[in-house]
């Protein structure tokens, strides 16, 4: 097989060929051993054949050496999640840290449906499965270790990858070396045995050494876009002018061909349907193919989206909000339009906007596609290869059995790659040049071009009051957006209280944990929307929006009942019904997101803190990501507004995060950390706009995410407990947008509800406010 080199920076060591990185697994699939100390690379295990491995379960593998593989079926794209999970097992196996290889497998049949990264489920959906695995593996090497120490198991301890008895020990790599185990597990088997209990805990919860620092930082560790193949030709596309129904008309590749290296053009057939209307420019280098594509001149037949803006979609998504026979109904009580009918001048109605919002991950999609030994072979990192093998497949004409995804470690995701559309052009330009191998890489323009974005939304809540104007008595919830469940992954579409199908991503968030009588929450799906553009999943999806109207809702709803924002909060939160919560992902319930707001509220001085003029605090709290693991979230933001220029600074962050069990806890602020400043990016800084069907914006020159000297102070503090652990990748996002908002409100009196909140928007609503 053609050898894979690392291009990105040379290395001392021997180049290896693929088969060599496949035959020097342990277990299934490719062992990248991320190394600990300066001088480390990235390693393989020592060479010796599969088999000599003992795997307990398909999770884990212990060599002769003592080395052990820890199965990773999650992307790493810079959240060090082989260390939060790798340290599961570890600590229940009692194994030596520094024996522990991480490693990422590629696709096969034993993986199907297990890969996914995304939601902030990684820990948390592999929390049992790990502690199980570890536990079968720590129970045989106890069983067999007692038996070559002459002695019973109940009389063994096992610390460290050793085996200990009566002086004796013996370590877990000479057990397999001279017992050769070959007791496996099922999972019904693992489950029944028995966990350690917090207490004994080593690792979780622990400081250790992220196994993957070093290789990421001196240049080593291998990303989809650092792939080389021989006899590789490298591809780049010229984008059709909108996401769907495109037709080629015409090419003219003349001047193409004047561009040294210039191979040939192809005009991609796909039967998936996924990406029609590409034409993609070959050449023997990169550049060159940059080059050509930007010389071909393609004419097109666009499609009916081709005049399509922003505004019309958030304005077709506010029609069908306003018809209540649209959507489905996630919570659908009884009473609700009696409450609202009964007292008309009870009624509190506000709407909320979302622009859209690009994905601009550090390394732009590609992938590496070639048919060899009767295989599609696509190089490529990914969030979810479960998602886009049928894709492929469907795209080939060819069984799934006959595609193989090699794994890489991602230059972010971000959501961007749960959509793996990016590796069908790869391969079907590979099928028209007779499989040979093709490097497709999407520049920055192309990438912002062809990106899944979030999509623009709007979001109508109604509340009627009772006669105090104190309490809210019923609500009536409508959210409009494209569903990127819909689109690419129908399948796991919910169903709601009146048997409609919906997107649990597209409305998570408003689903709250508020008591609001008798409550109707509708997910309507934005038609317009998803006709347009490939409505895609964006770190904290729709919990990235629906905080923001629910909590700036809340904030006004207090304000103008002149009632206090955080007593108001409070005192919704009465854990009863279904916002009882219940074991073992919600244990408290709504009780213990009243806590993380109540000691939000101690930390920030709530109430007694003197600050400047035009500078105030301003409070929002959330449970996460979903209403099935909830992250009960805190958030609070000063910011300080310039009326002359209407410039929003956001001086200080903090959040309080009750996540359960912190399994990685260097792992979980820094990814708090960066939730937090995503979120800050979007409230106030990033946010395209669709215009002639397609996204405005292409490069950092008018995309404008957060620069480093926007960062504010942070403070994050996590609540310590022994709960399931649940996510936090994306629950940090999900309150800085509302609490900055209410922040604003507080310091100058006025009121934004679309965001990104823009200068010219606070222009515009002082010289309203002032009026």
């Amino acid at each position: 097989m053609a050898k894979i080199e690392q291009i990105a920076r040379k290395s001392d060591t021997a180049r290896l060929s693929r088969r060599s990185f496949l035959m020097t697994a342990v277990g299934s699939g490719l062992m990248f051993g991320f190394a600990r100390n300066s001088r480390a690379e990235q390693t393989l295990p020592s060479a010796m054949p599969t088999e000599a491995a003992f795997e307990p379960n398909i999770w884990c593998a212990i060599a002769p050496d003592g080395s052990i593989g820890v199965n990773i079926v999650r992307a790493e794209m810079g959240q060090h999640v082989g260390t939060a999970l790798a340290r599961i097992i570890a600590d229940e196996m009692e194994a030596d840290w520094n024996h522990i290889k991480i490693v990422q497998v590629d696709t096969a049949p034993k993986w199907a449906g297990k890969y996914v990264t995304g939601g902030s489920w990684s820990v948390w959906d592999t929390w049992d499965t790990f502690r199980q695995a570890g536990a079968a593996a720590k129970t045989v090497m106890l069983e067999e270790g007692a038996k070559l120490l002459g002695t019973t198991p109940d009389r063994c301890t096992v610390a460290n990858s050793v085996v200990s008895a009566g002086g004796k020990s013996i370590s877990f790599g000479d057990i397999v070396t001279k017992a050769k185990p070959t007791r496996t597990f099922t999972p019904d088997e693992m489950a029944k045995l028995p966990l350690k209990p917090a207490s004994e805990r080593r690792l979780v919860a622990k400081p250790v050494a992220a196994l993957d620092i070093p290789d990421k930082t001196n240049g080593k560790a291998i990303y989809g876009i650092d792939v080389k193949l021989d006899g590789m030709v490298y591809g780049r596309p010229k984008m059709p002018p909108t996401r769907y129904a495109a037709k080629v008309q015409t090419v003219d590749d003349s001047e193409a061909k004047k561009i040294p290296g210039y191979i040939r053009y192809v005009v991609l057939d796909d039967p998936s349907g996924i990406v029609p209307g590409w034409v993609v420019a070959l050449a023997k280098t990169y550049p060159a193919a940059i080059r050509a594509a930007d010389a071909l001149k393609v004419t097109w037949n666009p499609g009916p989206t081709i005049n399509v803006s922003e505004q019309e979609i958030i304005e077709h998504g506010r029609k069908l909000a306003a018809d209540p026979k649209n959507g489905t109904r996630v919570f659908n009580d009884k009473g609700v339009d009696e409450a609202l009918v009964a007292h008309p001048s009870q009624v509190f109605e506000r709407s909320y906007t979302c622009a859209s919002v690009a994905h601009y991950q550090l390394e732009p999609v590609n992938a590496v596609a070639r048919h060899i030994d009767g295989m599609w072979e696509i190089h490529t990192g990914n969030q979810w290869q479960s998602l886009v093998l049928p894709q492929l497949s469907k795209a080939l004409q060819v069984p799934e059995e006959q595609i193989v995804m090699r794994t890489y470690l991602l230059g972010g995701g971000f959501g961007r790659r749960l959509n793996g559309d990016y590796s069908i052009p790869a391969v079907l330009t590979s099928k028209a040049i007779g499989g040979a191998p093709v490097k497709l890489i999407l520049t920055r323009s192309d990438d912002m071009a062809f990106d899944s974005i979030r999509s623009p939304s709007i979001q109508t809540i109604k509340v009627s009051l009772d006669e105090g104007r104190k309490k809210i008595t019923s609500m009536d919830y409508a959210a409009a957006a494209g569903w990127p469940t819909q689109v690419m992954a129908p399948a796991f579409l919910a169903k709601g209280e009146d048997g409609r199908k919906y997107d649990p991503f597209a409305i998570a968030g408003a689903d709250h944990w508020y008591e609001t009588g008798p409550t109707r929450v509708r997910a309507i799906s934005n038609d317009l929307a998803n006709a347009t553009f490939r409505p895609g999943w964006l770190r904290s999806v729709s919990a990235g929006w629906t905080p923001w109207a629910l909590e700036s809702f809340m904030d006004e709803l207090a304000h103008a009942t002149k009632q206090d924002p955080l007593e108001f909060r409070l005192s919704m939160f009465t854990a009863t019904g279904r916002n009882a919560g219940s074991a073992p992902n919600s244990n408290g319930g709504a009780k213990r997101q009243a806590a993380v707001l109540q000691r939000l509220a101690d930390k920030i001085g709530y109430g007694k803190t003197q600050l400047p003029e035009d500078t105030a605090i301003g409070i929002a709290t959330g449970a996460g990501q979903e209403r099935g693991m909830p992250t009960w979230t805190a958030g609070a933001a000063q910011v300080h507004v310039d009326r002359k220029t209407g410039v929003i600074t956001c001086q200080k962050l903090w959040l309080v995060l009750d996540a359960g069990t912190i399994v990685d806890p260097g792992g979980a602020l820094a990814q708090t950390e960066g939730a937090a400043l995503w979120g800050l990016s979007m409230a106030l800084f990033e946010g395209t706009e669709i215009v002639n069907g397609t996204i405005k914006d292409r490069n950092l020159n008018t995309y404008t995410p957060l620069r480093i000297p926007d960062v504010p102070d942070m403070d994050i503090e996590f609540v310590q407990n022994t709960e399931k652990p649940t996510g936090l990748g994306e629950p940090g996002v999900t309150v800085i947008a509302p609490a900055i908002a209410n922040a604003v409100f507080n310091a100058t009196g006025v009121r934004l509800r679309h965001i990104p909140m823009r200068p010219a928007d606070v222009l515009r609503e002082l010289g309203q406010h002032r009026a």
